[in-house]
């Protein structure tokens, strides 16, 4: 329960605030372009604090810097609560978003320090049933919230979930990472590791396959609301039951794929979903250069969710299968990967304006394809990776 708390920390400090965000930029006199970068800005601070906190917990351990890292993010979440200006709060973001990496990467290393292969793969699972499900309750929860306070008040209610979370923490989350299995730190010793990791083949395919996945899922969360509303004049009410939808078929695959990982392997079974993701994603490019119907489109965008829920986990498990000793960098690079794409996709999706849905459609095909496509070439024989086991 408290690892997967702290997986939630991103996409409860993206969406959260995302029913205020109109009115925090009149109220900031930020333009809505600009108010979006609070967006971004958090983004890009989960990217580098999974980069900075993951090699930092394989040298001093995990329990150490997550303490430190929930402790800012409730510090920064009541700054962002008083910010002055809209850049100042783009940079308190940043600032929340860092913190709040470091919740994220270490939760993944903390899993594979006590577990592996299928085991690894269906604890990877249930915290993908809580990340699936923090993006739909998410926005629910700041809307409910703009009822009774303003924009800031969500702030408030993200560092409220955080001390909860660290009192946990402190109380029964321990020390997963003894010190003989401890690296000496140093920039230098940092760097080598990087650089081992992105020479291995065995992180490097299933890693590059899982930020593909990942940018197809961030161009559907960036566009599929401009398309929807604007293009296929879906109303808000119904967009957000097509979300619910979709983000349970994500969930509902995840804990599939953790029910059937140890009879095939994470490897197969990434495999597999990878085909699912990219035969979605290719039906989505031809449904929007043909400027096909709506319902099509609604299934094809349900196929992509769905079997990403199985991507992410099985994914994780076997670019993390093979690196001991260095699990806390692997995993930085696996989220460095995942929100930094996002945060890359993110703008390019409305290049053609609110009324074309082509950029979303042209994003989530080559990359969905893409994904597939190097899992195949460069991730060798599926025995190689995390194996089956009973």
């Amino acid at each position: 329960m408290i690892l997967g708390g702290l997986s939630a920390f991103g996409p409860l400090s993206m969406d959260m605030y995302l029913p205020g965000l109109p009115t925090l930029s009149r109220d900031l006199g930020a333009s809505a372009s600009t108010g979006q970068l609070t967006l971004t800005g958090c983004m890009l601070g989960i990217a580098a604090g999974q980069l900075f906190t993951g090699p930092l917990s394989d040298t001093l351990g995990r329990r150490r810097p997550l303490l430190a890292g929930l402790v800012g993010y409730v510090a920064a979440s009541l700054a962002c609560a008083v910010a002055p200006s809209i850049w100042t709060l783009i940079l308190l973001r940043f600032l929340q978003g860092t913190l709040g990496g470091a919740g994220v990467v270490i939760a993944r290393a903390i899993v594979r320090d006590l577990f592996s292969g299928a085991e690894a793969a269906r604890i990877y699972a249930l915290l993908m049933a809580v990340m699936g499900v923090a993006p739909v309750f998410a926005p629910l929860v700041g809307g409910q919230a703009l009822a009774i306070t303003s924009w800031r008040g969500i702030f408030v209610v993200l560092a409220a979930i955080g001390i909860p979370l660290l009192l946990s923490t402190i109380a029964w989350l321990p020390e997963t990472l003894p010190p003989e299995r401890r690296h000496s730190g140093g920039l230098g010793a940092t760097l080598r590791t990087f650089g081992g990791l992105l020479r291995d083949r065995r992180f490097t395919a299933p890693a590059t396959a899982f930020s593909l996945a990942c940018a197809v899922l961030f161009a559907y969360i960036a566009g599929s609301s401009f398309v929807l509303e604007d293009l296929y004049g879906v109303s808000p009410q119904v967009f957000s039951l097509v979300f619910a939808v979709n983000s349970a078929g994500l969930v509902g695959m995840s804990q599939l794929g953790g029910r059937l990982v140890g009879r095939f392997g994470a490897a197969a079974l990434l495999r597999c979903a990878l085909g699912g993701v990219a035969a979605g994603s290719a039906a989505v490019l031809i449904l929007t250069l043909t400027h096909a119907g709506l319902a099509p489109l609604l299934i094809a965008l349900f196929v992509i969710l769905s079997f990403n829920g199985m991507v992410f986990p099985n994914a994780t498990a076997v670019a993390l299968a093979d690196q001991e000793g260095a699990l806390g960098s692997a995993s930085a690079l696996l989220g460095m990967g995942q929100f930094g794409t996002g945060a890359l996709i993110a703008p390019l999706v409305g290049l053609a304006g609110n009324h074309n849905a082509i950029p979303m459609g042209v994003l989530i095909g080559v990359c969905g394809v893409a994904a597939l496509g190097i899992d195949l070439v460069f991730s060798g024989p599926l025995a190689r990776a995390v194996p089956a086991e009973t």
